[in-house]
Formats: structure tokens, sequence, C-alpha cells
């Protein structure tokens, strides 16, 4: 089973790989992971994932470059792509993710395909708010949410 367990400051969090990539980053809540694998070159994969992970919690990691092995519908997946591209320590509202997909009038489906998400900091749901800059749903919980926000804040701001 391609599986490993890392302690972080937000809690345990499991991480899931097939050969190809990094499949989920699970919060305890969640259970257990919805795919499973054992091929070659899952241990790199989870290697490489929870050390990214660490450099994040640091502060030293910006944005995640592990390969990923996305299991979804393409609208899915590409709304979960498009959480990589909002910048460390900020924030877009539904709506915005929405528009920066080319789909307005999507931002109910976006939520939806962001709520389903499988790779929790690593794709980071976390940055994506509501209308009016309310925090809303997170599988980690609104306060870790509320946490990795104001940590990226903190970091980015060290960095000045």
């Amino acid at each position: 089973m391609n599986r490993r367990v890392v302690e972080t400051p937000v809690g345990p969090l499991t991480l899931v790989a097939s050969g190809r990539g990094l499949r989920e980053v699970l919060w305890a809540a969640q259970g257990e992971p919805s795919h499973d694998s054992d091929e070659l070159g899952a241990a790199a994969i989870l290697d490489a994932a929870a050390t990214q992970l660490e450099e994040y919690f640091a502060g030293r990691r910006r944005a995640f470059d592990v390969p990923l092995d996305l299991l979804g519908t393409e609208f899915q997946v590409e709304a979960w792509l498009a959480l990589a591209e909002i910048p460390y320590g900020g924030t877009v509202s539904y709506g915005e993710q929405a528009r920066r997909l080319g789909r307005p009038h999507a931002a109910r489906a976006v939520g939806a395909a962001n709520g389903r998400n499988p790779l929790s900091i690593v794709l980071p749901c976390h940055r994506v708010v509501g209308s009016d800059g309310s925090l809303t749903g997170y599988g980690g919980g609104l306060d870790v949410k509320l946490w990795l926000l104001e940590h990226e804040r903190a970091a980015a701001r060290a960095d000045r």
C-alpha cells in the first residue's frame, strides 16, 4: 500500500500515491483513501510529497512540484489545477476562480469541484473564499483554513 501519514502543525495528513503521482492528501476526519496503489515509484513520490509539505509548513516552500495523478472529471481536474495558480498568501473568490476558468457563471460548480479536491494544501483550495471574503467550507475545518492563510501571509511578509 502506498500511503504515508505525516504529522503537521494542522494535524496528521495521509498521503496516497500511485507510480504516476500524488493522488490524495487526506485529513484524519476524511477516513480511508478512496484510491490505493502498490505501484512501483509511489514510494519516491510519497517521499517528495512529505518533504515538500515539511518545507511548506516551515515557510520555505510557496508551490508544490511533486507529480500529480488526479482522478476526477475533466471539469474537476481543470478546477483543481487552477488552484495552483492562486498566489501564495492570497485569496480569490469562487466567482473569480470560475472567471479564470473561462466559465463566469460556474461559481457553484467550482465550489463543488473544490469541495472534492483530493490534494488539500498541495492544490490550495484553502485560498478560495466567499465573494465577500468570508471563509467557507474546507475539508480540514475552517480553523485550519484560517491557520493556513495566516501561515502563508506571515511567511510572505517575512520574505519582504
